[in-house]
Formats: structure tokens, C-alpha cells, sequence
């Protein structure tokens, strides 16, 4: 059991995210408001 834990650990490999996945997160990011009101806090996606 104590062999287990001792073992190297591989390297992980670099996971770059394609040109798509950042677009969408920006824009996601962009169109998001979030309001606080006295009642709670909104969340709008404004697309």
C-alpha cells in the first residue's frame, strides 16, 4: 500500500483550449450582468 503513493507521478501534458472556447467565454463574460437589489442578486445573460 505504501508503494502506491511512492510511484512518480507522470507530467501532465499541456492542454492548450482552441480559439473557439475562448470566444465563447469572452463573449459569454461580455453579455453577463449581474445585478444586487435589496431582494437577492440577478444574474442576466443579455445575448
Amino acid at each position: 500500500m505504501a508503494k502506491l503513493y511512492s510511484k512518480t507521478k507522470l507530467a501532465a501534458p499541456k492542454m492548450l483550449p482552441k480559439q473557439e472556447t475562448i470566444d465563447f467565454l469572452l463573449n459569454y463574460s461580455k453579455a453577463l450582468k449581474i445585478v444586487k437589489t435589496s431582494n437577492g442578486t440577478f444574474e442576466n445573460i443579455a445575448n
